[in-house]
Order: C-alpha cells, then sequence, then structure tokens
C-alpha cells in the first residue's frame, strides 16, 4: 500500500504527529455504573417479587410483566452505552510537522467516492459544491480523483459536472493563492469574511452563471443545444432522452477532468474527475448505495487505484482543507497502519437553527459515543467523511480475498491512461450488472457490504468483525458540513430507515451481540448492539408513554407511593440516567435547550420511527409488507426554512408516523389534566399516583410543540386535521379498552 512510501519517507528523531489522551471523567463514569447498575438489580429484583407473590390476578400480572419488559430494555441498552465510558479517549492531530518528515511525493493516490440518485432531491449545483471543495484540498492535485457516481443516470448531473470542469480551472488556483478555509463556492461567496476585489467579484459572476445555466435545465427539463459547446459531449447527451425517470440504461464512464493533460489557467494539473452511472436493470438487485459504491470502488480500481479512499455524501462540502494531511498523520504511523481499516470525521451540519429543535446534530451518535469507541476498536462507519485504506475492501489484515479480475486488485499499479481504450472498456465492464452477478465475493467478502439499508453501519462492523481497526479523528473545526432534513418527516423517514437496516443486522447470522462480542469482544459486541438494537426503544418509550397514563385515569397505581422506600430508587434510576446524558451533552459543546431538545427526540423517535420501523420489519419477515430505499430531500421551500429557523416543527402532510405520537400527546394532556383534579380534590390514592402523575406532566412537557400544532397554529406547517382526528378516535378507543380492562 501507498503507506509504506510513508514510512520510508520519515526521518529519526521526527516530531510527533499524533497524540490521545483519556477523558478526565473516565473514573467517575466507572464508578457511577457500578452504583447504577446495583440500583438496577435492585429493580429487578422487585420487579421479580412482585410478579411472584403480588400479582394475583391476569391484570396485575400483565401490567408487572409489562413494566418488567420495559426495563429490561432499558437496562439492555444502559448497559450497551457503558461501553462507550469504559475507556473514551481523545485524539489530536499535528498536521503541521507533517511535511518536515514527509516529502510530498511519497503521499499517497486518493480517490473521492460521491454518490447522487435523484437531481431533484438532490440539486446538481450542490453535489457540484461537494466535488469542488474536495478538488480544492491542500494536496497534490495529480493524487486526487474525484468519482461521480450517478444512481439516477441524469443527463443534468453530467451537465452541471461538465460546467463545474471550466469553472474549476478558475477556482482551484483561486483557492490555492487566496488560501480561504471555506472552497465551496456557495459557501464562500454567501460568507461575509471576504473583502471585495475586482478579482473575486469576476469569478463570483462565473460561478453565479454557472448555477444560472444549471438551475435552468433543470427546472426545464431538458437540455437544449445551445449550452452544449463541446462537440464532444453532444452524442452523450443525446444517450439520455427521458434523463433519471428511466430504469434500464447502459453503465456510462465519462472523463470529465483527465490529470495527464487537463490544466489550470495557472498552468497546474488538474484532477480527475470522473462521472459514473452503473448500469441499471430490472431484473438485477441494485443494493441501493452499496452497490454505487462497489461500482466506484471497481471502477477505481481500474482507473487510478489509489490507496487512499474517502467516501463522502453528496451533500457535505470540505470545511477544512488540510483534511488528508490530518489522516496522513495516522497513516504514517507504522504502529497502526497494518491493521488500520478507516478514519472517520464526525458529521458536523451547518444551517441548524439555534436550539437544533430535530436533534438533526447527533450529537451523541457522530461526536460523544466515537471517543468512547476510539478506546476500544475504533469507530463505526457513518457513511460520509470517512477516509478508507483500499485493502480493508478484499479480507482481513492478514487474509487477502483477491478479486476475481486482477485489475480490481489493491496492490494492482495502473499503468495507461484513464482515456485508454482499454480502461475505459474494463470500467465499463466492472459498472454492469454482469460482472457482479458473475462474481460470489462482492458485498460478502469484497467491497461495502450487502444485507441491510444501513450499508455504512454493517460494512464498518464486518471489516472490524474481520480484524479491522478504526479511529476517530475529531478535530476542532469540523473537517465537512453537510444539510439536515427542516421538515419533520423527513427526519423521521430517516430515522425509520436506518432502524429498518439496524434490524436487518440484528437478525442476521452476523447479530452484534452474539458474532459481534465472539470476534471483536464483549464491550465492541455491546457498543455495536446499542445501536442494531435501536428500535427496541420503542418498547420502552411506548408502554411508559401509555401504559401509567391509562392506569391513573382508572385510578390504578402501578409505582410504589411517594413514602416507600422503592419510590426513591425510581427517581435515582431517572434523575441518575438523564443527570449523566445532560452532563456528556454539555461537556461535548451542547447548550441546556438543544438538550431539552434531544432528549425530546428520543422519545418522539421512540413513538414514531422506532415504532413504525419494527412493526414494518415484522411485517415484512412475515410476507405481509416490504420496504424500499427513499432519499432524503436537499431542497429547502422558503416557508418551511423560515418556519424551521424560528424553531417551529414542519408536521403539514399526513403520516402514519405522526398517529402514535398525537395518540400520547392526547393521552398524557388528559390523565395529567384529571390527576391535577384529583390532586386538587384530595383523592383517597394521591401517593400512590404521584409518580404517573409526574410521568404524564413530564411527557406533556415534551409535546408542547404537538399541541400548538393541533390547536394554536394555521400555517402549512401545522398538525393535518386528518391526523388529530383518527389520533383522537384512536385514543378514545384506547381508554375505553383500557376502561374495560381496568375495571373488571
Amino acid at each position: 500500500m501507498g503507506g509504506r512510501g510513508l514510512i520510508a519517507g520519515r526521518t529519526a528523531h521526527a516530531p510527533p504527529l499524533h497524540k490521545f489522551e483519556p477523558l478526565r471523567r473516565t473514573a467517575l463514569n466507572r464508578l457511577f455504573a457500578a452504583v447504577y447498575a446495583s440500583a438496577i438489580i435492585a429493580l429487578l429484583y422487585r420487579h421479580a417479587q412482585t410478579l411472584i407473590y403480588s400479582a394475583t390476578s391476569l391484570l396485575s400480572f400483565s401490567l408487572s410483566l409489562s413494566l418488567l419488559i420495559s426495563d429490561l430494555v432499558l437496562a439492555f441498552m444502559w448497559t450497551g452505552a457503558q461501553a462507550f465510558r469504559v475507556c473514551p479517549i481523545r485524539r489530536k492531530e499535528f498536521p503541521e510537522n507533517l511535511r518536515k518528515i514527509i516529502k510530498e511525493e511519497d503521499f499517497p493516490g486518493l480517490d473521492v467516492f460521491i454518490c447522487t440518485a435523484d437531481p431533484y432531491k438532490e440539486p446538481p449545483m450542490n453535489v457540484v459544491n461537494t466535488a469542488l471543495s474536495l478538488m480544492a484540498y491542500d494536496y497534490p492535485t495529480e493524487k486526487i480523483s474525484v468519482y461521480v457516481s450517478d444512481d439516477g443516470g441524469s443527463a443534468f448531473t453530467l451537465f452541471a459536472f461538465m460546467e463545474a470542469a471550466k469553472f474549476a480551472s478558475h477556482w482551484l488556483p483561486f483557492c490555492r493563492e487566496h488560501n480561504m478555509m471555506e472552497r465551496s463556492p456557495e459557501v464562500y461567496f454567501a460568507s461575509t469574511y471576504h473583502s471585495w476585489s475586482p478579482e473575486i467579484e469576476k469569478i463570483k459572476m462565473m460561478y453565479e452563471i454557472m448555477k444560472v445555466k444549471v438551475k435552468h435545465i433543470v427546472d426545464k427539463g431538458e437540455i437544449s443545444d445551445e449550452y452544449i459547446v463541446d462537440n464532444e459531449y453532444r452524442e452523450v447527451f443525446r444517450k439520455w432522452t427521458d434523463g433519471f425517470t428511466r430504469m434500464d440504461h447502459p453503465a456510462v464512464v465519462q472523463v470529465i477532468l483527465d490529470k495527464s493533460k487537463d490544466k489550470d489557467i495557472s498552468g497546474n494539473f488538474l484532477p480527475n474527475l470522473i462521472y459514473v452511472s452503473r448500469q441499471k436493470s430490472k431484473t438485477s438487485p441494485h443494493h441501493f448505495k452499496a452497490g454505487a459504491l462497489n461500482v466506484l470502488l471497481r471502477v477505481s480500481a481500474v482507473m487510478t487505484n489509489a490507496p487512499l479512499i474517502l467516501t463522502q455524501d453528496c451533500d457535505m462540502y470540505s470545511n477544512d482543507p488540510q483534511t488528508p494531511l490530518r489522516v496522513l498523520c495516522y497513516l504514517s504511523d507504522p504502529a497502526l497502519q497494518s491493521k488500520l481499516a478507516y478514519i472517520q470525521f464526525p458529521q458536523r451540519f451547518h444551517g441548524l437553527n439555534q436550539t437544533d429543535i430535530y436533534a438533526s446534530e447527533y450529537k451523541r451518535l457522530f461526536q460523544i459515543n466515537p471517543m468512547g469507541f476510539n478506546g476500544l476498536m475504533g469507530p463505526n462507519y457513518v457513511g460520509s467523511g470517512c477516509f478508507f485504506c483500499r485493502r480493508a475492501f478484499f479480507g482481513g489484515p492478514s487474509t487477502l480475498v483477491p478479486p476475481k479480475i486482477p485489475e480490481l486488485s489493491p496492490d494492482h499499479v495502473v499503468d495507461k491512461p484513464i482515456n485508454s481504450q482499454k480502461i475505459l472498456s474494463l470500467a465499463h465492464n466492472v459498472a454492469g450488472c454482469d460482472y457482479e452477478n458473475q462474481t460470489e465475493h462482492w458485498g460478502s467478502k469484497n467491497g461495502f457490504r450487502y444485507g441491510s439499508l444501513v450499508e455504512d453501519f454493517y460494512t464498518g462492523y464486518r471489516l472490524q468483525s474481520e480484524g479491522w481497526k478504526s479511529l476517530f479523528c475529531h478535530p476542532e473545526r469540523a473537517a465537512f458540513l453537510g444539510d439536515v432534513p427542516i421538515t419533520f418527516l423527513d427526519l423521521l423517514s430517516q430515522c425509520k430507515r436506518w432502524c429498518i437496516g439496524l434490524l436487518e443486522v440484528t437478525f442476521s447470522k452476523y447479530n452484534t451481540l452474539i458474532f459481534g462480542s465472539r470476534s471483536m469482544g464483549i464491550m465492541m459486541g455491546l457498543a455495536y448492539s446499542h445501536y442494531a438494537f435501536w428500535p427496541i426503544w420503542c418498547i420502552p418509550i411506548t408502554l411508559y408513554s401509555f401504559l401509567p397514563q391509562l392506569a391513573l385515569l382508572n385510578k390504578v397505581s402501578i409505582f410504589p407511593k411517594v413514602s416507600e422506600p422503592w419510590c426513591f430508587l425510581y427517581v435515582f434510576l431517572f434523575l441518575g440516567a438523564y443527570g449523566q446524558d445532560f452532563l456528556d451533552f454539555v461537556l461535548a459543546g451542547g447548550t441546556v435547550r438543544r438538550w431539552w431538545n434531544a432528549q425530546r427526540m428520543w422519545m418522539i423517535r421512540g413513538l414514531s420511527c422506532f415504532l413504525l420501523s419494527s412493526v414494518e420489519y415484522l411485517l415484512k419477515s412475515l410476507g405481509i409488507s416490504t420496504h424500499s430505499f427513499s432519499l432524503t430531500s436537499k431542497v429547502l421551500d422558503d416557508e418551511q426554512s423560515k418556519r424551521y429557523d424560528q424553531s417551529i416543527f414542519e408536521f403539514g402532510v399526513p403520516s402514519p408516523l405522526f398517529v402514535p405520537l398525537t395518540m400520547a400527546a392526547i393521552i398524557n394532556l388528559f390523565s395529567f389534566a384529571w390527576g391535577l383534579t384529583e390532586f386538587w380534590d384530595n383523592g383517597s390514592n394521591k401517593e400512590g399516583l404521584a409518580l404517573q402523575m409526574v410521568l404524564a406532566g413530564f411527557i406533556v412537557l415534551n409535546c408542547l410543540p404537538i399541541y400548538g400544532a393541533i390547536a394554536l397554529r394555521s400555517d402549512k406547517g401545522k398538525m393535518p386535521t386528518q391526523i388529530t382526528v383518527i389520533s383522537t378516535f384512536l385514543s378514545v378507543a384506547l381508554y375505553i379498552f383500557a376502561y374495560l380492562i381496568l375495571k373488571q
């Protein structure tokens, strides 16, 4: 691999390139874990005691069993979370030392993979900005190759990149000359940090012209001949007669920029830029994004075969041009290199509203837990901002699984120009359906793994199960910044898709708890299980959102009285879990408001995407229903953006995802109101119902945006009337059912 050159290029007594340090609160975390585990054991003991001695009827037994199941799930998920707190570490790199000890000509080649699929949900200019920001890295341009996978086979996307190639010849030297950090043109020109000059105005005008051209052809739905200046591309565009909607089309591999001949205006060679649209056929499985990434893996092996690969979402632009140098700080370390599969950067986002109402930042998933992974075998792969060693896709560290074609091997040396007929012919071949259909290892032992909608999680998990390790690199300045869903439905639909993919991993032969613990050790198995079992959060969240409240409405006590010692156990478990989560969040740079919204969204997900994904997966397993992959839209509506900036929840469109959530809001509101009345009238069982009253009040507080969407708003983002009516009817039906059962 190219890293051998890195090691050979090092000098004796070289300055450090990286270091790590454990988090100072690790000892306190371990102490608290011991105390909290004792409290959980005590709670489970109480449940067992109640089931054995106090559950004298079928009703009381069912209630006790439901609470026991809920608390067992909570205990299991808490146990998995402790794997992140055993030995979390923070890493730091020193890229300023890199060129002091390693020659630039020894830097490994870098192949960049960007995937897109729909020019209407993923606007081509967003993809172009991502690509331009990566092409402008502070890295030898002759070592960079950018591959764009267009799963929609859209002429609009190809046209956008043809225009981007022309603009790149001006943009890249401009970035080098001004040495700015923001190398996405859209972000740079939107910022107020740069000073005005004729040069800046000129290049901004070039960008705006390109932007208008691309927007016009997308809005119009066709590419007029007036836009196709280069005759060599006329025939290429004529192949697309009906754009991205076509389900069957041949593979297309188009070299837009060739680093051996294309130069920028300053005379420097430009990076390779290759457009790839894999063959689509109704008779062959496509394996969603994993299939697209594997096509890029094969095409890039034929054309450039760089030892280093960056996978990037189409809407996540580079925010730090020195990011590849940070990666080399680890790849140049011989103690790490032999088993290092990938280096993962956190996903971070721009455009979040001040309080992050949807908890789209996923601070625990993308920033806090990876530090815990860092002290074990390394973080999971999160789909974007990840630098892979190509060798990791071909078997374990000590066991190479060679591909069928030698040209795809990670050790293959490309000795022909990328535009040569032989290279292009082979690239088209490996981008076709027939090639993969005739091989047995792609998606199982070679490349990105098939078998789950969350191909990122599954691929990282399988690689680490084979013995590979990873690292989490979290510099102070975000390496990448991306877009977030600004509508509630888009966010929940995205999470629902993730949950279905996680369940596919959980109920496969590669179960994280069994197979994962056996292959990686118990701590890594628990850590991965904490994610893989994510959807089962719906069990305790749903039960605790309905059962105590329905019992409260019927004056049935299911928790200890306030005067009983067991009450303090419940209070400690609740405050302990929330308190530790709050501390982790704030110490990671979060605010109190954002933490509150994050815990609210945890509850909301449990009642919507966690719950419905579990039901959908169950139905699919029984052959009753199927699910399909759907893209999250990156197109912003002005009214929706305005409401999002004002921290107002966006419902608008009727969806089944809103029904159980609205039901919980209605039932908790009425049970809390009834409880207040009972307490005001000095009811006979105030002590026995107090904890249920507090729980209902807490959920009501979390549901305030839902009440506002139902009753106080008239904008297009309010709760659809259809959802309100259905949820009210089902809530009444559920109350009547509970009344009939509890009063028996």
